[in-house]
């Protein structure tokens, strides 16, 4: 199982930059930088994910996609 993080194509859609996104949900603009940087997703606790969500307006699977990793 592998979840893909969509943030950057979020912030993208929405023409929301890290400096913007680091004001509304009063985080680092470096933890934005590095959240927006993964590709895939290991951990996210709820209350980033709620800051993330409302500042971005858009619900928690709109950042993530979940892709099954094929059969070996």
């Amino acid at each position: 199982m592998v979840i893909r993080w969509k943030l950057a194509v979020v912030m993208a859609e929405r023409d929301v930059s890290n400096k913007e996104l680091a004001v509304k949900t009063g985080m680092n603009q470096t933890s934005i930088s590095r959240l927006k940087t993964r590709r895939r997703l290991t951990r996210i606790d709820e209350a980033t994910l709620d800051a993330l969500c409302r500042a971005l307006n858009c619900q928690p699977g709109d950042l993530m996609i979940y892709e099954q990793e094929p059969p070996a």
